[in-house]
């Protein structure tokens, strides 16, 4: 049962205290040692061939790493005490999860919205999302706000607990380190495509099932609060693969379709404008309070997918299953 409870103290002091700024975050270390490792790489190679084949160390050594430092510090922790290892269990795998953090991001924008304070919602919004902001409509930062909330629900809540459900810390941490990767080296561009290509890829693979579970439990949620559960399910059929990325469409069309609302459209980065496919049909126009909706079905999704894993550990626990850790 130990494992179970480790989950849902995890997930419960997340939405408790989040990611307080006093707590040194794994992922500014990563960060950090993601840039080193790229300023290495590119003293030494330069043609596109090279880095593809140098892109490869980022998984190698950054992803192996974060696994690895984990597993010996929770080691470290269980020769002091056994109870000092929970504890450090319970924290690492909250520091990968982010349920508090991205509904604050999204109720700094609602609030701004609501307040009538158009200039302040554009700017709260910018600090979530990588595409320009300052000339956005309110209907376009409501927009944006519902597709990094609806999109991150994979990659800072279900895809953590999912690594964390087979691996505790380690793989928890792990996963996120291929996050952090994609988020800083993982792009298309002119810079990074030889370089980040390795790294855009096993973010693909890493949120490939947990995106597809995203989006029944979305289904879940829409069912709870009584919003269009058949046309969320008919919108993921429809619309998921439009999205560029092979996992971010579902997460996306499955609250679109919930909300009756059309996500996607025209997209400006560093001034260069670009079109993401439509998801969803626009039975009703996109208001601030989508944006309340969408982060309570992120709190339903996400805490029926701990419930699941709780239940999971604790059947594994009675019928005497082996396990990771």
């Amino acid at each position: 049962m130990m494992g179970a409870w480790i989950v849902l103290a995890a997930y419960t002091l997340d939405l408790i205290i989040g990611d307080p700024r006093w707590i040194p975050h794994p992922v500014i270390a990563m960060g950090k040692a993601i840039t080193g490792l790229e300023n290495i790489i590119r003293k030494k190679v330069t043609t596109d061939r090279g880095l593809r084949y140098a892109g490869f160390l980022f998984p190698l050594l950054i992803v192996t790493g974060a696994f690895v430092l984990t597993w010996a510090l929770l080691k470290l922790l269980f020769y002091i005490h056994p109870a000092l290892a929970v504890a450090g269990e319970i924290l690492l795998i909250a520091t990968t999860i982010a349920t508090k953090g991205l509904r604050d991001a999204g109720i700094d924008v609602y609030k701004h919205l609501r307040a009538g304070k158009l200039p302040e919602a554009r700017a709260a919004l910018g600090m979530i999302v990588g595409r320009d902001t300052k000339q956005l409509e309110s209907s376009e930062v409501v927009r944006g706000t519902i597709e990094t909330v609806a999109e991150n629900i994979v990659d800072a809540i279900i895809s953590p607990l999912f690594f964390a459900f087979f691996g505790g810390a380690p793989l928890a941490m792990a996963y996120r380190a291929v996050n952090t990767l994609d988020s800083m080296v993982g792009y298309k561009n002119e810079k990074y495509k030889s370089l980040g290509m390795a790294s855009a890829r096993l973010d693909d693979i890493a949120n490939f099932i947990p995106a597809r579970i995203t989006a029944l439990l979305l289904f879940a949620s829409a069912g709870v609060l009584g919003l269009h559960v058949k046309n969320s399910v008919r919108t993921v059929k429809q619309d998921a693969r439009k999205h560029p990325s092979p996992n971010g469409g579902y997460p996306e069309s499955a609250v679109a379709g919930a909300l009756g609302i059309r996500l996607g459209g025209y997209n400006v980065y560093h001034g260069v404008r670009s079109f993401r496919a439509y998801m969803g049909v626009p039975y009703h126009e996109m208001e601030a309070s989508h944006i309340r909706t969408t982060i309570t079905m992120m709190y339903i999704s996400s805490s029926l997918f701990v419930v699941i894993l709780v239940f999971l550990l604790w059947l594994m626990s009675i019928t005497g299953v082996g396990w990771l850790w």
